[in-house]
């Protein structure tokens, strides 16, 4: 190994798992993991559009959408269903990092959904190949089988 890939390899190993997610991340895929091994599937369709932005402040914004969503011609945005709002995620808040666990809290501040405003979902973190993998720490239940949302993010 030459010297100036050794020091590249050493400096890249030192930085923080906060200093390493700071920038815009675009969603390449989004999957959700059923625990009893069935078989994985999209719950926003198999291309979805996302963007995930860590600030170095602390604070982090995530929208991701299913690109197949209907296009719905509301006047009163007051009439929109769960139906819809299920192909649109957003929230944003601050983040903190545990570089021991490799896990990132997202506190959700505002959220599209209002029953996760206020709430603290953490994520376990891995970066390969390039590539940020977010995936829910905890399991939860989703039509009626417990999953694990496992999400693959390229830096822009």
């Amino acid at each position: 190994m030459s010297v100036f890939r050794y020091a590249h390899f050493i400096v890249n190993n030192m930085e923080t798992l906060f200093q390493k997610l700071i920038g815009t991340w675009t969603l390449v895929e989004l999957i959700e993991i059923p625990l009893n091994g069935g078989e994985n599937s999209h719950p926003m369709g198999e291309n979805p559009k996302g963007l995930i932005m860590y600030s170095a402040d602390g604070f982090m914004s995530a929208q991701i959408m299913n690109l197949n969503r209907k296009n719905t011609d509301l006047k009163d945005h007051s009439e929109q269903n769960t139906e819809e709002t299920s192909d649109y995620l957003a929230y944003s808040g601050p983040f903190e990092t545990d570089d021991e666990k490799k896990t990132i809290s997202h506190k959700m501040f505002v959220s599209l959904f209002p029953s996760w405003t206020g709430e603290t979902q953490k994520r376990n973190v891995r970066f390969e190949d390039g590539f940020l993998y977010l995936e829910t720490e905890k399991p939860f239940l989703r039509n009626s089988r417990m999953v694990k949302h496992r999400l693959t993010w390229r830096r822009i």
